[in-house]
């Protein structure tokens, strides 16, 4: 039966739990696109931040990362090398955004300083090969239907067939990487059950 928990007390189970990657505890905010990723990874921050009395935790976000549609999955090395491994290692991380209107990596560097927690949100960020470091991995999801019609609200209808490709990418991943049944906390992005969306979120079975 889905429950309906809170921000807070997340990020109270985040903070207690032992950092994995280097000082650092790593949430990871998995699931298909137009699931509600980046809306759960903001409030979860916000709580983060109000409960420490501190800064907002690092949000990347792995739609800065990628080099253009057909980066959906390879873009990992560029997470590594730029933000995980010197965090590992105890030192700021950096990364430079991609400009989808551009078609290039800006150059202005975005910080990622050494902190409690770090937040990456995107698909396939709670995948096998980082699980070991991750403090908590979540994964959101939502009707296939709804999720498209967000994404087309969002980016416009000529994306429709870029994005069709997206998603039988995103199938065919988590299908081989059993994402859903290896995380945490999985969340529903479309909940029924009546509650206060900034401050609560729908936890599914």
């Amino acid at each position: 039966m889905a429950v309906v928990e809170a921000y807070a007390e997340l990020a109270r189970r985040v903070l207690a739990r032992p950092a994995r990657l280097g000082r650092t505890r790593m949430v990871a905010v998995d699931g298909p696109s137009g699931a509600g990723k980046s809306v759960f990874a903001a409030r979860l921050a916000d709580a983060l931040a109000a409960l420490s009395g501190g800064g907002r935790p690092p949000v990347v976000r792995t739609d800065d990362l990628l080099d253009g549609w057909d980066d959906q999955l390879t873009f990992w090395p560029r997470l590594e090398e730029w933000v995980l491994a010197p965090l590992r290692a105890g030192r700021p991380g950096a990364y430079r955004r991609y400009s989808w209107v551009r078609r290039r990596f800006l150059p202005r560097e975005v910080p990622v300083p050494v902190g409690p927690v770090l937040v990456v949100e995107g698909v396939s960020v709670a995948r096998a090969a980082v699980r070991p470091e991750l403090t908590l991995s979540v994964f959101v999801t939502a009707p296939a239907s709804l999720r498209l019609s967000r994404a087309l609200t969002r980016d416009g209808s000529e994306i429709l067939p870029e994005l069709r490709r997206w998603h039988a990418g995103e199938r065919a991943h988590f299908a081989a990487d059993g994402t859903e049944a290896a995380v945490d906390l999985v969340v529903d992005g479309a909940p029924g059950l009546p509650h206060d969306a900034t401050r609560y979120y729908v936890r599914r079975p």
